[in-house]
């Protein structure tokens, strides 16, 4: 094995797949397009990841810090600002980020709520190039019973997805490891779910690189599985 591919993480990523993380997030990440419909989506290209989580879960501070932008993901204090599907893309990359709407949030109104589920029902169903749906989960809270629904709705849809940690700065290393391991053990009853957690931190940068090179293995494994069925 060659020093470029000797394994750095404990979650087994290489230093090629480091340096492949950090070069497909580099560059001239921008706003594409907004959806509050399903009329509204915009046609589908190359390969999708989405971002979902909790109103306040950190998002859009994440999306910022994964992309190296300050302020391409708009961050508010106000809890359920964000109610539509927001598309962003590089020029010359096949990846889109997708923000959606956070949930959970008990002063926005039930019609509103609805939309908003219908909504991203319909595009977990739908999107035929959405490799993954990175669920984020507070740190110092873990899996609450608001995020029940929407491990089910993944599930159903059959839509592979990851929990990711966010605000792991804010948690002491001992109840970082033990909020990790009841996380695991929550999503081994759920089929859809991608075993490994990662935690991160918008913050200092801490699990951006393993977030980074986690999305690039992906693409790299989606372009396999579409060479596979055209061949």
């Amino acid at each position: 094995m060659s020093a470029l591919e000797a394994p750095v993480t404990a979650s087994s990523f290489t230093r090629a797949e480091i340096e492949a993380g950090r070069k497909l997030f580099a560059g001239d990440w921008r706003f594409a397009a907004a959806a509050g419909s399903v009329a509204a989506l915009p046609a589908m290209r190359g390969v999708e990841v989405a971002f979902a989580g909790r109103s306040n879960v950190g998002k859009s501070s994440l999306i910022n810090a994964l992309t190296g932008r300050r302020a391409l993901a708009r961050i508010s204090r106000t809890p359920g600002r964000t109610q539509e599907l927001i598309f962003f893309t590089r020029p010359a990359s096949t990846l889109t980020l997708v923000d959606m709407p956070g949930y959970g949030y008990a002063a926005v109104s039930k019609t509103k709520v609805a939309a908003w589920t219908a909504l991203i029902h319909a595009f977990l169903q739908g999107r035929a190039n959405l490799a993954r749906v990175y669920l984020l989960v507070d740190a110092r809270h873990g899996l609450k019973p608001v995020d029940d629904g929407v491990l089910a709705t993944l599930d159903q849809a059959a839509v592979n997805y990851q929990v990711v940690l966010t605000k792991a700065d804010e948690v002491k290393a001992a109840d970082l490891a033990a909020r990790d391991a009841a996380t695991q053990a929550a999503l081994a009853r759920h089929p859809a779910a991608y075993p490994e957690v990662i935690a991160t931190s918008a913050r200092n940068g801490d699990g951006m690189p393993e977030l980074r090179s986690a999305i690039a293995r992906l693409l790299k494994e989606r372009g396999r599985v579409t060479k596979g069925a055209n061949s």
